[in-house]
């Protein structure tokens, strides 16, 4: 089985690749670590449902900006000159093939390997005797009052189906009145996939519902419902039931200017996201055409819109399966370390003023960053605590040592970006808490989203105030920083002090710093600063002849930085991109791109690092942080990148970037048409998997010899 490997489509001077099409590449590459059969079965079912959530995703966010642009007529230019409607085309054209791959790998390969590992995903028609009563149990005590059909006719409109809610689209027979139509939402706060005791053990579980946490057969929720749903119709004859889902827009658009409170105004948009226009309906494969038409026509979509689903609809679902106790079918754990530097006991403030400190996310623990707020919140010499927060999660321990911190007395400042997609409900819970407790809480600013991991300690010492400062690729989340790998830096650098304190005043008042001593900031000059950078990489290649750039990110779109990288192959100059994600730089063109290469990993964590390094002949500059290179991030964004400037920190940078660009386990090589082909080792060598090497070396970039 391999991985759908369609070239992007690229305009004509052939300079560019289509955005969408490229993130749908990135998208493929998750599937094809879901057929990959050297990880662990479980870890495959993982990968299978991040590939199904990711899609949910680009159709709630990219396809349906695609679809508003064609209605509003608002055309806005692609680089690599496709328009809208050509652009939705190609969509349809390259995700068909990668979800027949998604069908046979789920139906013919994980299915059966789970079934012979005695996890056992039933059909309700597979059930025995014992199970099917104990299920109809279940049904009539847990479920069945929480549902509540909805009729389709002349008196009944059309009933709202709200945003990737799954639904059975019922046919009854009506006596009277003939064939009927009804909708049947499934509850979302029920399992996708009920646990079942096997039939020898169903009696003993029959008068306590379905209670045997250590069953490990398994049935959709769906088909139990559809088999019981005589309860909700009785006296009518249940024709069938077919499965179904909604995408819908869900990007959120804000009059920020027009805004008197911002975060009334977000509340009030989340509660609009799950009325959305629709812009894909997922059919089960045996809903009759007649059936599809009344979902199509009442939700006003194109036939283009409609897919149709021969597994089960919603398979991001599967990722409740990680739930199962087989650690045998895992990825085998690993424990974070702590950097050598902290782990003497000796006080993280001396340590942090003595040295900068590096964090490297998940071998590190984040752990680390915790000790440090908890410590600052206790600390009677620390007077003042800034922090940015975008993404924190539902548990946020940082947030907790912030409030403890301002019941100690400090100064606590906290900007949380209210705007951060799909973590609006959560961020919005923890401004109200902190506002609760006396903590100075801002929004954002007015038309930027705040992305800058930052996080400053001010504290009184014997020489005078010190500022201690956290930097980060990432966020203060503990439950990503377990499997996204993201770099940090603790510091007391004064002119880094000074930059971050001059940037939380931008941000939390009236000023308009620009200039910066060390720190590149985004909208001010990033953009600017790494071009200029570049150009001058080229001038130093021109005199020196060793010109060379590495840069890893997410993603790179950012038309005005990718002609300047072709400027710089051009020139000569060697040019290694790892890009996980979107990439429409296209390398190895001749004459233009063929110093450049592209790579990307999608392995066992989250790629999310953010490293730029400049040769500089020889003087070499190394810049970590927050920004892909991308308009949203350079243009509206407020971004950060720091410098590593420690030689020892500087020279374990490299080793890590040098270790991912020579990935030949989990990489995948770009190629001037824009497909991959995955980088396989010389013969004889041993594939290097760079992600299983910095588990095995976690710490060594802290050690000091």
């Amino acid at each position: 089985m391999t991985a759908p490997n369609t070239p992007p489509h690229t305009n004509k001077s052939g300079l560019f690749l289509n955005r969408e099409l490229t993130w749908l590449q990135f998208n493929g590459r998750v599937l094809e670590e879901a057929m990959d059969e050297t990880h662990p079965l479980l870890e495959r079912v993982k990968f299978l449902s991040i590939f199904s959530s990711n899609l949910d995703e680009f159709f709630m966010i990219r396809v349906s900006g695609l679809r508003q642009q064609l209605e509003l007529g608002r055309i806005e230019a692609s680089p690599d000159g496709m328009s809208p409607a050509e652009q939705l085309a190609e969509i349809r054209r390259s995700l068909e093939p990668m979800l027949k791959q998604q069908l046979q790998l789920w139906s013919e390969d994980i299915l059966p390997q789970l079934d012979q590992q005695g996890i056992h995903i039933l059909r309700y028609a597979d059930l025995k005797g014992k199970q099917r009563k104990l299920l109809r149990r279940h049904f009539k005590r847990e479920i069945f009052p929480t549902l509540t059909p909805l009729a389709f006719d002349p008196g009944h409109p059309f009933p709202h189906i709200s945003n990737l809610s799954l639904n059975l689209a019922v046919v009854i027979q009506d006596p009277v009145q003939g064939e009927r139509f009804a909708r049947v939402k499934v509850p979302g706060f029920f399992p996708r996939l009920l646990r079942i005791p096997a039939e020898e053990k169903a009696d003993i579980f029959e008068g306590l519902g379905l209670a045997d946490v250590s069953a490990t057969n398994f049935v959709w929720i769906e088909e139990v419902i559809a088999k019981n749903l005589d309860k909700l119709f009785p006296g009518l004859d249940v024709v069938a039931a077919y499965p179904f889902r909604v995408t819908r827009d869900a990007d959120i658009e804000i009059e920020e200017d027009e805004a008197a409170d911002l975060l009334a105004a977000i509340e009030e948009g989340v509660e609009l996201r799950y009325f959305g226009r629709p812009v894909r309906l997922e059919v089960d494969a045996k809903m009759p055409e007649h059936v599809r038409e009344i979902l199509i026509d009442n939700l006003g979509l194109q036939p283009y819109q409609v897919y149709t689903i021969a597994c089960p609809v919603g398979m991001a679902d599967l990722m409740g399966l990680m739930s199962i106790e087989r650690p045998d079918l895992k990825d085998k754990p690993f424990a974070p370390s702590v950097p050598a530097p902290l782990s003497t006991g000796e006080d993280i403030f001396s340590v942090i003023r003595r040295r900068d400190i590096l964090l490297y996310h998940p071998y590190d623990s984040f752990t680390t960053v915790l000790d440090f707020l908890h410590a600052a919140a206790d600390d009677p010499n620390v007077l003042a605590i800034k922090q940015t927060l975008y993404r924190v999660g539902k548990n946020a321990p940082a947030v907790k040592a912030l409030m403890r911190a301002r019941e100690n007395g400090k100064q606590v400042a906290v900007l949380v970006e209210l705007k951060a997609r799909f973590d609006e409900e959560n961020n919005i819970v923890w401004a109200r808490a902190l506002e609760q407790a006396g903590v100075h809480v801002v929004y954002g600013l007015v038309g930027l989203k705040t992305h800058a991991k930052l996080l400053m300690v001010v504290r009184r010492e014997a020489d005078g105030i010190v500022r201690y400062v956290h930097m980060s690729t990432g966020n203060y989340n503990v439950v990503t920083a377990r499997v996204y790998t993201d770099i940090g830096l603790f510091t007391s650098d004064p002119d880094i002090g000074d930059d971050v304190a001059d940037l939380f005043n931008s941000l939390t008042g009236y000023s308009r710093q620009v200039q910066f001593n060390k720190l590149l900031v985004a909208p001010a000059t990033m953009r600017q600063e790494i071009i200029s950078r570049i150009q001058n990489e080229i001038k130093l290649h021109k005199q020196q002849g060793d010109g060379y750039l590495a840069f890893k990110m997410n993603q790179l779109v950012d038309a005005a930085i990718i002609e300047t990288l072709y400027q710089a192959s051009q020139a000569g100059v060697k040019v290694d991109l790892q890009v996980r994600g979107i990439c429409t730089l296209r390398p190895g063109i001749a004459g233009v791109s063929e110093n450049i290469t592209v790579t990307s990993i999608v392995g066992r964590l989250l790629e999310h690092v953010r490293i730029y390094t400049f040769h500089n002949g020889g003087d070499e500059e190394i810049f970590v942080g927050s920004a892909d290179l991308m308009p949203r991030n350079l243009d509206r964004r407020v971004e950060t990148l720091f410098p590593i400037e420690d030689p020892a920190l500087r020279q374990a940078i490299k080793q890590i970037l040098q270790v991912h660009l020579c990935d030949t386990a989990k990489a995948r090589r770009m190629l001037p048409d824009g497909s991959y082909e995955r980088v396989h080792p010389a013969e004889g060598e041993t594939p290097l998997d760079s992600q299983q090497w910095m588990i095995d070396h976690r710490g060594f970039w802290n050690r000091e010899d």
